[in-house]
């Protein structure tokens, strides 16, 4: 039987949401890889909340803990039944920016018809593999470079200087969180961007840097 929502999300077009979560062994700490769980189920609830308009929002998930690997593939968000991430191993970055890439650039995953992609990078420490090729390649792909980019810095030393590589924008800044709670909040913040560019009438109007209108309760993370 044919619903409304099917009929709807028929004629919206995709927006691509790229989560890459770091899940090495330091995510283990300070309950970081629970409340990461806890605020990527209630992120992806909200979108599969939303009705489509114009944008039906899409979640993929890539992980890199021990290796880089595409831990959800890319779908509608209430498709979705999300699996908790666990942590353990190196800090693999580079794997993980290669693989956002090479889905960004697959037309069989992410189509034509789809928006500029979002992309969230979220990290704890210093990658433990070759990082600036894989970020070079990514800002200089014609479909990745026009994402939106939100970056956030987990914990005391959450290698800054990849974060910022990134961004691909000496303007832009690095989101910090120092506990759980903040880790919430930065998803709060990014569910309420997506959802404005996906009610927007001109959703690809959103520059790449991503960060200049943060709520004032953020201010205080920026670094």
């Amino acid at each position: 039987m044919t619903t409304p929502r099917d009929f709807t999300a028929t004629t919206a077009r995709p927006m691509p949401v790229i989560i890459l979560a770091d899940t090495s062994g330091s995510m283990a700490r300070d309950g970081n890889i629970t409340a990461l769980n806890t605020a990527m189920r209630d992120m992806i609830q909200s979108f599969a909340a939303e009705e489509p308009g114009l944008a039906e929002v899409h979640v993929a998930i890539i992980t890199f803990g021990g290796e880089a690997k595409v831990h959800l593939p890319l779908k509608p968000a209430h498709e979705i039944r999300f699996e908790d991430l666990s942590a353990s191993g190196t800090t693999p970055l580079g794997g993980a920016i290669a693989l956002t890439r090479e889905m960004i650039e697959d037309r069989s995953v992410v189509s034509g018809r789809a928006y500029s992609p979002t992309i969230v990078l979220l990290s704890d420490g210093l990658p433990t593999d070759a990082w600036e090729e894989p970020i070079r390649q990514l800002l200089e792909s014609d479909r990745a470079r026009k994402a939106q980019r939100f970056a956030l810095g987990i914990g005391a030393d959450p290698g800054a200087e990849a974060l910022r590589a990134f961004l691909g924008d000496p303007t832009a800044k690095v989101l910090a969180a120092k506990d759980a709670n903040q880790i919430r909040k930065f998803f709060q913040y990014l569910t309420m961007s997506v959802q404005a560019r996906s009610r927007s009438t001109t959703p690809n109007a959103h520059g790449p840097s991503s960060v200049n209108h943060v709520p004032a309760d953020l201010e205080e993370i920026f670094y």
